[in-house]
């Protein structure tokens, strides 16, 4: 193979609500963490053991301004991205460095306004404005083969 590719897919909890930044033009991004967990069983002491781990996200535009308006601290999402890592300048003069998801694709799986009883869009998609719309063509329950 000679290419490469740079894919992650995600499901996990929010961490905090979407923050949002708007730009001169109407562009927007929206970041927010996500936790996904592992849990395993040590061996050892036979002890249930959970290991969080932490990733930035990154969602733009019309994307963003959706996880805003129904995502909330706590609820589960799955997302597709890629991996970009950037650095900057901070005030005192150290560089800083992050690695963050570029968010492409997402679907809603549970959120807080769902279950206190506010109608949310059940499992809402988004994809970027640029990716085509899937071929309607066939019926639903059409298999392609």
């Amino acid at each position: 193979m000679n290419g490469t590719l740079n894919k992650v897919m995600l499901i996990g909890h929010l961490g905090d609500e979407v923050k949002m930044h708007y730009f001169e033009g109407g562009n927007c991004i929206g970041r927010f963490p996500l936790a996904t967990n592992e849990v395993y069983i040590n061996k050892q002491t036979n002890e249930k053991i959970t290991s969080t781990e932490w990733h930035n996200l990154v969602v733009r535009n019309k994307a963003a301004e959706i996880c805003e308006r129904y995502l909330s601290k706590g609820d589960k999402i799955y997302v597709e991205g890629r991996i970009k890592s950037r650095q900057w300048q901070a005030e005192d003069g150290t560089t800083k460095y992050t690695t963050e998801i570029q968010v492409t694709e997402f679907t809603f799986l549970t959120t807080k306004k769902e279950v206190e009883g506010i109608k949310t869009p059940q499992n809402l998609e988004a994809k970027p404005a640029n990716f085509e719309s899937p071929n309607t063509a066939n019926p639903e329950n059409d298999l392609p083969f």
